[in-house]
């Protein structure tokens, strides 16, 4: 590919990612901050009076305007125009899956220049076979395993794993950038796969009258949760190599483990605020 159009489009699709991973980040992480105002509401509840209880609503203000939000568990009615939050996370996975491809596997970064462990094009199938088995062991997990506890832990000794073998078989660089894969790999299968598909049928059922499964909205909501102690270390991981003294430590595979950890850290702390 002539030099000057790859570097192009690595500039567009570099772009693409980083507005539409802040469009996706911002609405998730309004959305918990509104959901945590909302518990705040309800445990004040039971001890206002009805007064208090009818102004159980979150006011905004913002750009000179002010906006009410009220949630609804059981809506009596549904509005005809309903608002989804989806394509923010498939354009941000599809433009950093095409940039890592252009990079990573059209590019050189993805072994090391001198003497690497596996070839090429063993470490690009070793990349999507991680991606994969990835997604199918923390869906299997979180979805079977009911002390979330113990899944908590597995999860993060598998990212341990994960970071240990991909610091061992790719180069410094491409290892930190293919764990970052993996990680917002699980973030738009959980939007694509477990929390729009709930949100359909939820839609769906009150469209026909019918109560909607609040237990699916529950495993939903679970999704999302998770989605945002990911995505922290997730954007670590998409700006590491620009700083070596990460991916380039020989204790690379350690500092990485400990960064998903403060990012987990981090991401708990902001769910409170």
């Amino acid at each position: 590919m002539n030099a000057q159009l790859n570097e192009w489009l690595e500039l567009i699709l570099r772009w693409a990612h980083v507005f539409a991973g802040i469009l996706w980040v911002g609405a998730t992480f309004f959305f918990t901050w509104l959901d945590g105002r909302f518990a705040e509401l309800k445990e004040k509840a039971a001890s206002a009076s009805p007064d208090e209880q009818a102004g159980s609503q979150v006011w905004l203000v913002q750009s000179g305007g002010f906006y009410l939000v009220q949630k609804q568990t059981h809506p009596q009615r549904l509005s005809p125009v309903l608002h989804w939050f989806k394509w923010e996370a498939a354009i941000t996975w599809i433009t950093g899956i095409l940039l890592f491809g252009l990079m990573y596997y059209h590019g050189s970064y993805l072994v090391s220049f001198e003497e690497p462990p596996i070839s090429k094009g063993a470490a690009i199938g070793m990349s999507f076979g991680m991606m994969l088995t990835a997604w199918i062991i923390y869906d299997l997990l979180w979805k079977f395993l009911k002390v979330e506890a113990a899944a908590i832990v597995i999860s993060y000794l598998l990212v341990v794993l994960a970071a240990y073998v991909s610091c061992r078989y790719l180069s410094g660089r491409g290892a930190y950038l293919q764990v970052g894969a993996m990680l917002g790999t699980l973030m738009t299968a959980n939007v694509w796969m477990r929390i729009l598909p709930p949100q359909r049928r939820m839609v769906a059922a009150l469209k026909e009258g019918r109560p909607p499964d609040l237990a699916e909205g529950a495993r939903a909501k679970q999704r999302s949760k998770h989605n945002t102690f990911i995505v922290l270390p997730v954007v670590f991981l998409m700006i590491s190599n620009h700083y070596s003294g990460t991916y380039g430590s020989r204790y690379n595979w350690v500092i990485l483990s400990a960064v998903v950890l403060m990012g987990w850290a981090a991401a708990k702390v902001i769910r409170r605020a």
